[in-house]
């Protein structure tokens, strides 16, 4: 997995972190789903690891996800540090249906955490699988006849994720809760429920900004109000069209709006990202920034790197505003 490395222009990350950025203490990441969404069958594309990993880090970022491919332990390890990389986080989806989580959950949780730590990673970002039921109801799941969890299946789910935290805790690593359209953890009310039903000093939360927008959340509002709840951050931008064909119902659910372009490259939607980093330095952020897509309609590779660069045009522009008002 790492023979062929391509090398990467020295000054690359240091051009993209300039000193005064906003942020400094923040480290910049990326998601394998923008080259293959492995959720959605018809947008899987055929990346060899060693090849992505080599556009990771050519593109400027700092880590990523695991990838459904990636090697394991020791070896994944050896190809991020030929690279400059670090495995910035393992996501682990939980089955479920409206009764709660089922059986194996607990178990996929702890596996997904044996590759977290196997490959010396920080962040295992834990988040409810998808159903068909609540999928149809994306972007729309206040409506009075969404499918919801039962009272015992959001006893169930705090019951999980507290073993699981305590579990990725002792192992030396964090675990953060990622709210998700077309799941039964979505909108503001839900993602209320969660953090009031779950312990704060070991279950963070990963605010996806996208996925909060199609959730019905404004995410500078909820990235205010959580404050240091949130340890983890997915930043990604929605196509406003879409998002209200979506949440109209003209559009079959999730899977059928990234389908149709959902999720477009960062700067070129509705986050307001500025106010994003903004509300992170007032609080001193210095968690993981991952730039993500579902999946671009562009070459991969050419909307991770406007993801990178515009992210660092916000940092840059947030840095010079404060360093002007303390002066």
């Amino acid at each position: 997995m790492t023979g062929g490395v391509r090398p990467v222009a020295p000054d690359l990350r240091r051009r993209l972190r300039r000193p005064g950025d906003a942020l400094p203490n923040a480290s910049i990441g990326t998601v394998p789903i923008l080259w293959y969404n492995a959720e959605v069958e018809a947008l899987g594309i055929d990346v060899r690891a060693d090849a992505l990993l080599d556009e990771i880090a050519r593109l400027g970022y700092e880590g990523t996800q695991l990838g459904s491919d990636f090697a394991e332990g020791v070896a994944l390890q050896d190809a991020l540090s030929a690279r400059g990389l670090r495995l910035a986080e393992v996501y682990a989806a939980l089955p479920a249906t409206e009764a709660g989580l089922a059986g194996d959950a607990l178990a996929i949780g702890r596996e997904r955490l044996r590759l977290l730590h196997a490959g010396g990673g920080d962040v295992l970002c834990v988040a409810i699988d998808g159903t068909p039921e609540r999928d149809a109801f994306a972007g729309r799941a206040t409506d009075p006849t969404a499918p919801r969890f039962s009272e015992s299946g959001w006893d169930g789910l705090a019951e999980v994720l507290g073993r699981l935290a305590a579990e990725t805790v002792a192992a030396g690593h964090r675990l953060a809760f990622h709210p998700h359209a077309g799941t039964f953890v979505e909108t503001p009310a839900e993602i209320e429920r969660l953090v009031a039903t779950t312990d704060s000093t070991t279950v963070g939360l990963c605010i996806d900004v996208g996925h909060h927008l199609v959730g019905g959340g404004d995410p500078v509002e909820t990235l205010t109000a959580l404050g240091d709840r949130v340890t983890h951050v997915h930043l990604k931008d929605v196509d406003p069209a879409v998002l209200g064909r979506l949440s109209d119902g003209g559009l079959g659910g999730l899977d059928a709006a990234v389908l149709g372009g959902l999720f477009t490259e960062l700067g070129a939607g509705a986050l307001d990202l500025l106010g994003v980093v903004r509300v992170l330095v007032d609080r001193g952020y210095a968690g993981w920034l991952m730039v993500e897509q579902d999946r671009s309609w562009e070459p991969p590779s050419e909307a991770a790197a406007i993801g990178r660069r515009v992210l660092a045009g916000a940092l840059a522009v947030v840095g010079s505003e404060r360093a002007r008002g303390a002066s």
